[in-house]
Order: structure tokens, then C-alpha cells, then sequence
């Protein structure tokens, strides 16, 4: 193989030389799995689209430790196409770290993210493009009409996603699809963990981002099945309460603590106050009258000063983070300067 540059990686974060000076226009970004019955197809009409756009652009294609031909068929690709870059990573470690390690290696200026199984159609990238020629940050695919089952993923689909548009204050209709598209220094200032690329759009909020939706087409998965399933609606709910923290009180802990805290201590001091105006008016003893309830106020009293602990904790550890980082508590979008 000549003309192409191979390497492997984990899913640790890279750096890329010169990586923010680029001539690279868009990256299209995919996960694959075990995909050899479409990734021909797929890479076929990714190319034909991208050429009718009259952009320069690079696939970024991530193999997440495929058990079939997938990597084999990528690398046939990558000895006729310089614009073909592969990730192979060292085992399946899941989506949301096959996103991250195919954002740190793209250099384009914008990057469309994507599954690999054809429900996303390479043929409306245009449409996302044209959004961000918009004006926008994040352009988030809706699945509008969606073709799932609908107890097992259309029905949990519906409730996570009206749960995750309240949490976050981020109005979209569709968290969960992976077909988006981004400014490059967005995504420069994410960190991926655990599953949490399907909240990109909350995430980048943060920062200011400028999100529009964009109802894209769902079709039935042309081969093989989904690996998900009703289970990753419970890890969803886990995720969300992440997300909650990390937007809301990501810089200050304490306040989040602080809440559970106060609502212990305020029904410890209601219990302690009627046991101890129950003894003083009526004389009645506390630990035969009152014994269960007396404990139950002195466990929610500890349990609100471990809060209180906890918060405290968390304070020093927030601060730890960003100073060992680096990072800011802020996001800017320009300087403008007078000459």
C-alpha cells in the first residue's frame, strides 16, 4: 500500500499536528461495526454525494473492532482514495468513543456525523450543509417519522427525548440519532464519556451553540439487526441525570448537593421540632412515643450533612478539573477588535 497513512489507536484522545489549519472543507465521520454487507455501498454513495457538493472533504471512517471483513473491505477502499482515512480501534468499545476518536482525527472545518448501517442517507448531507450555511452551529437530524417498533423504541424514544429537551432546555425533538453536524471548534472544546454522544446538541449548548433540526428519512435497516434494545432505555435515564449535572452544575457542585442537603436537614429540624413540642406540652416520652421517628429524623440530619460533604468535595474536585485542564468555565464565539 502506498500513498496512504495507516495507524491504530485506543480510544484516548489525539493529537493532531496543525489540526486548526486546515484546507479540509467537511469530514463525514462513521462509526462501523461489523457492517462488511454495506460499507461498499455506503462509501460508493458517501463519494458521489461529497463530489456533487464541489467541497473538499476526507471520510473518516471508524472500525470498532468489526469481527467481519468490514476493516479488510475499508483498506480495498483506502489504496484508491487518498480522502479515505481509517480508524481501527483495538476492540469494540461502543459509539459514543468510535465518535470521539473520529472527531480528534478529522480536520474538516465542519463534520457530519453518521451510522454506518444505511438508515442515514448519505444524499441529505447537502440538506445539513445548507443549514450550516445558515448561520448555525449544530444541525440535529429528527427522525420525524420513525419505522421502529413502537412499544420497544418509538414509545421510550418519545419519553427520553421529551425528558432530555426539558433537562437540557435544548428543544429538539430527536437526541438519539447520530446524523448531525458540527463546526469543527465546537467540537474541539467536547469531551466524550461513557454514552453520551446522543446529547452532543445539550453538551455544545453550553457553549452557545446555535442548534437547528433538520426531520431527516428513517428506513427499515437494509441487513443485519440492531444491537439495541428496551435495556438501553434504563441506561438512558442514567445518562440523563449525568447530563442534568454536567449543564447545570458542572462549576458548582454544591448547589446540586446542596438541594438533597437542605431537604433532609428542613424535615429533620419539622421531625426534631413536633417530637420535641409533643414532650414539652404533652410530656410524652420520646423513645416510646417517638422512637422510630426520632431516628428518622437524626439518619436524615446525617444524610443532609453528608450531602453538605459531598458538595464540598465536589467544589475542590470542579476546581481541580479546570485548572488541571486548562479549560474555561466560558466559550467564546469572536473577538472583535478595533484597528
Amino acid at each position: 500500500m502506498q500513498g496512504w497513512f495507516w495507524c491504530t489507536m485506543d480510544s484516548s484522545r489525539i493529537n493532531q499536528a496543525d489540526s486548526s489549519v486546515t484546507n479540509i472543507e467537511c469530514s463525514v465521520v462513521v462509526p462501523l461495526y461489523n457492517e462488511a454487507q454495506v460499507v461498499g455501498e455506503l462509501y460508493q454513495r458517501l463519494t458521489d454525494v461529497m463530489r456533487a457538493t464541489k467541497r473538499s472533504y476526507e471520510f473518516v471512517l471508524v472500525d470498532d473492532g468489526s469481527e467481519d471483513d468490514t476493516l479488510k473491505l475499508l483498506k480495498g477502499f483506502a489504496e484508491n482514495d487518498g480522502r479515505l482515512v481509517i480508524v481501527e480501534l483495538r476492540r469494540n468499545f461502543g459509539q459514543t468513543a468510535a465518535l470521539a476518536a473520529g472527531f480528534d482525527v478529522a480536520k474538516g472545518r465542519i463534520v457530519i456525523s453518521m451510522d454506518g448501517d444505511l438508515q442515514h442517507q448519505p444524499e441529505e448531507i447537502p440538506s445539513f450543509l445548507e443549514k450550516l450555511d445558515q448561520g448555525f452551529d449544530v444541525v440535529s437530524g429528527w427522525r420525524e417519522k420513525r419505522v421502529d417498533n413502537f412499544l420497544l423504541r418509538r414509545l421510550p424514544s418519545r419519553i427520553a427525548n421529551w425528558m432530555a429537551s426539558k433537562l437540557s432546555g435544548v428543544p429538539i425533538h430527536d437526541f438519539g440519532t447520530t446524523f448531525k453536524a458540527y463546526r469543527r471548534e465546537l467540537l474541539e472544546e467536547l469531551n466524550l464519556y461513557g454514552e453520551m454522544h446522543r446529547f452532543i446538541p445539550a453538551l455544545l449548548s453550553r457553549h452557545g451553540a446555535k442548534i437547528a433540526e433538520l426531520p431527516i428519512k428513517n428506513i427499515v435497516r437494509p441487513h443485519g439487526s440492531s444491537s439495541y434494545g428496551l435495556s438501553r432505555t434504563f441506561r438512558v435515564v442514567f445518562d440523563l441525570i449525568t447530563l442534568r449535572f454536567l449543564l447545570a452544575y458542572l462549576t458548582r457542585p454544591l448547589h446540586f448537593f446542596g438541594k438533597a442537603a437542605g431537604y433532609c436537614i428542613v424535615a429533620a429540624l419539622a421531625i426534631g421540632a413536633y417530637v420535641l413540642y409533643d414532650k414539652a406540652v404533652y410530656n410524652v416520652p420520646i423513645l416510646v412515643a417517638h422512637g422510630p421517628l426520632a431516628a428518622l429524623g437524626a439518619i436524615l440530619l446525617l444524610i443532609g450533612l453528608g450531602f453538605i460533604a459531598t458538595g464540598l468535595i465536589g467544589e475542590m474536585v470542579s476546581r481541580v478539573y479546570f485548572e488541571a485542564t486548562g479549560k474555561k468555565i466560558y466559550s467564546v464565539r469572536n473577538v472583535y477588535r478595533r484597528q
